[in-house]
């Protein structure tokens, strides 16, 4: 009989120190398909201590985001939950209560050396050429001395008292054992003097008082990761199950993801902050696609749903192994999934960037225009250069775009002037009222289907590329067909 899957508490845990990271959202990914898998809950705790680098509007960003996304979260600061709050810093003194806990245990210490006094040391350690850490002076401070300075008022941190013998090993889901000699660990700052945790205290104890089953977090806490085990085990608390993610890599799958690599990509119209992706036309189905191939072990080309990835979800799926940032992937996976949405859909999706771009857009006209350009879009934004001229009253063709090759600009008026007296003469522009005259005039003329129909799309659109030709004029109406035609032929008899 197969073992009952247990229902998953995983948590996504980001700073409101900026824009919210694709890192942070695939961990928000992965969180979510394990909790929906196992019957479930994700939550959205926000790791706010850090004031100082703190930026206003993050924390909403990071909610947005989600949402965007699709990864609705069960508790967090917005929709609550039981074992709130969901803020870091309005959990203060659940800290300090688990600070002073570790002390009375002996595993932690209080520390009173000044910034002044620890960068002198720190100075020599380098001089040394020794891997700079704590030198303990306060480790072996008497506890009654201890309490006299606390109570004299003067400043303190608390520090984690690491073992100096033997080892620590701790076990990660996608890496094994992890082996670390502990007279190479440090005795970090659980608790600042201001009162306020760093990451090692806060998050231990937040995930253990949130009965969190599953960190799922970035490979960056590797290096912290013995500190972490170390401080779970003094409270004598049963660990988590640990998943270190696969790290980003440049796109050119040489060395890890860098700011200067983020600046890069926005040049060419992609980005690494989830904000921006939406900004650029990128569909949350599209960026969830991609991410999510992204450290997990399934093909690379396999299109999914967000409920088709839970379907498919499996923990031990996901690699150690390094994932080199591929926005032509991402180009792929968005396009496709374009290709899914219904037309309603689409338009719904497309109609914003009309907007933004200055056109005032019908609806209907835009229900009829979706099929003609659904097949060319790669981003939404796509859709003002493709279609953005059936909003425009007046077209402007660039003259040179109007003369068809080995043609010069009085035989291409002649071909304007007859395909003018085609068109008015028929009863309306519809595919198959206008598309049937026109290819009798192409094969009688001896001229070749891409010299008229080049002429024509230019005349009626502006560009030498767009949505299928015919199709177009009968959206456009006769008309304002016409009308084009003649500001067309007008400019051919000029040059």
């Amino acid at each position: 009989m197969t073992e009952p899957i247990q229902p998953a508490r995983v948590r996504v845990a980001p700073s409101p120190t900026g824009h919210m990271h694709l890192g942070t959202a695939r961990t928000a990914l992965y969180d979510y398909l394990l909790a929906r898998k196992t019957g479930g809950k994700f939550i959205l705790r926000v790791e706010d201590t850090d004031i100082k680098r703190t930026v206003p509007g993050s924390e909403q960003e990071i909610m947005n985001g989600l949402h965007w996304l699709g990864l609705d979260y069960d508790e967090g600061p917005d929709v609550g939950g039981d074992f709130g709050p969901y803020r870091q810093t309005e959990r203060r003194e659940i800290y300090s209560q688990h600070a002073r806990m570790l002390v009375d245990g002996g595993h932690a210490y209080p520390c009173f050396c000044t910034s002044e006094r620890l960068e002198k040391v720190r100075q020599e350690q380098q001089k040394r050429k020794e891997n700079p850490r704590y030198d303990g002076t306060c480790r072996v401070l008497a506890p009654d001395e201890a309490a006299r300075r606390i109570a004299n008022g003067e400043k303190y941190v608390i520090r984690f008292k690491m073992p100096h013998e033997g080892s620590t090993t701790a076990h990660d889901l996608l890496r094994g054992e992890i082996v670390t000699d502990n007279s190479s660990l440090d005795d970090s700052v659980l608790l600042k003097s201001d009162g306020l945790p760093t990451y090692h205290l806060a998050a231990m104890v937040d995930d253990h008082l949130m009965q969190i089953t599953h960190v799922l977090r970035g490979s960056e806490w590797l290096g912290t990761f013995p500190l972490h085990v170390n401080v779970v085990r003094a409270f004598g608390w049963e660990e988590p199950i640990w998943v270190h993610l696969s790290v980003f890599l440049k796109p050119s799958g040489k060395g890890k993801l860098s700011k200067r690599d983020a600046e890069h990509a926005m040049k060419d119209g992609y980005s690494v902050f989830v904000k921006d992706m939406e900004d650029l036309g990128f569909t949350p189905e599209g960026v969830l696609n991609w991410m999510a191939l992204m450290g997990w072990g399934v093909p690379e080309d396999d299109v999914m749903t967000l409920a088709e990835m839970v379907e498919r979800f499996n923990i031990d799926n996901l690699t150690p192994s390094p994932a080199a940032i591929n926005f032509a992937k991402l180009d792929h996976f968005n396009g496709t999934h374009i290709r899914l949405l219904a037309d309603g859909d689409l338009a719904a999706r497309i109609k914003p960037f009309f907007i933004k771009a200055g056109f005032a857009v019908n609806d209907d006209l835009l229900l009829k225009i979706v099929p003609l350009i659904r097949e060319r879009l790669v981003t939404l934004d796509d859709c003002i250069a493709f279609a953005g001229f059936f909003f425009k009253d007046v077209v402007e063709p660039i003259p040179e775009e109007l003369i068809a090759k080995d043609l010069d600009a009085k035989q291409c008026a002649q071909i304007g002037r007859k395909a003018y007296e085609i068109l008015s003469a028929l009863p309306d522009l519809n595919h198959s009222t206008a598309e049937p005259p026109m290819r009798a005039y192409v094969e009688e003329s001896g001229l070749s289907a891409n010299q008229v129909f080049g002429i024509l799309r230019v005349a009626m659109t502006g560009q030498k590329v767009s949505p299928p030709l015919f199709e177009s004029i009968a959206i456009i109406g006769k008309e304002k067909s016409l009308s084009r035609l003649l500001r067309a032929i007008d400019i051919l008899e000029r040059m």
